[in-house]
């Protein structure tokens, strides 16, 4: 496959995240429910994560260790991780092609580098633990490859890009937090109990992450670099 947009299902309503059914009743016919979302920072914060079960709050984490966030994520029993780092390192050019599309669109992100120049700054230091943590994950959430797919698997998402998707408009990245916090809000998602930006962004991926199992999302990018996933709303 090729460079590609795949765009999935229709729109949802914000109303429509709220799934009447209880975690008991979900589990008895044997739906995987919980939606993670990563945020991923350098060796000194970590990673943040925040587990949403039917589109709802239930828990949160952050570690020093990507092997305690994978672990963490088969503890929820997670059906989708989606991850706010790059799934994988520049084959060539400036930009994988995943970051060229969206930057025709206004939303510029990091270009990532290749393996070999991440390694020589530390301000790479988050992306190197971005790639040890897919490492991991892959092992039970295979990365997503473009097409629609059932069972557990991981995404790469970008928290600016959802926030633009979700508000339908290019917002500020200025204000974040607030900005972000308005975003899960009108989610039906509690910004209150997420005690910091690192935790809000962790929520709009794992907000991404249950998009992507509702069918409505959008996919930039191609197999050989990677894909980045946003909702579709």
């Amino acid at each position: 496959m090729g460079t590609a947009l795949i765009v999935y299902g229709r729109s949802l309503k914000y109303d429509e995240l709220r799934i009447p059914m209880s975690r008991r009743s979900l589990r008895r016919r044997g739906m995987k429910t919980a939606f993670v979302g990563i945020d991923v920072g350098g060796s000194r914060k970590g990673f943040h994560a925040v587990a949403l079960e039917a589109g709802r709050y239930f828990a949160r984490t952050e570690s020093l260790s990507a092997e305690e966030i994978c672990a963490w994520c088969r503890a929820q029993d997670a059906c989708i991780v989606a991850v706010d780092a790059p799934c994988r390192w520049r084959l060539n050019g400036r930009m994988r092609e995943c970051e060229r599309m969206l930057a025709a669109q206004r939303l510029s992100c990091y270009a990532t580098p290749s393996r070999e120049d991440a390694q020589k700054s530390a301000f790479y230091q988050w992306m190197l633990n971005g790639a040890a943590l897919y490492a991991l994950l892959e092992t039970d959430f295979p990365l997503f490859d473009g097409t629609r797919r059932t069972g557990r698997f991981c995404i790469e998402t970008f928290p600016h890009a959802v926030a633009c998707s979700l508000a339908g408009k290019i917002v500020s990245a200025k204000k974040k937090k607030p900005v972000r916090s308005q975003l899960l809000r009108a989610a039906g998602l509690n910004p209150a109990l997420l005690p910091n930006i690192d935790y809000v962004d962790a929520a709009l991926c794992a907000l991404t992450a249950f998009h992507v199992h509702r069918g409505s999302f959008k996919a930039y990018g191609d197999t050989a670099a990677g894909f980045i996933v946003v909702p579709r709303t």
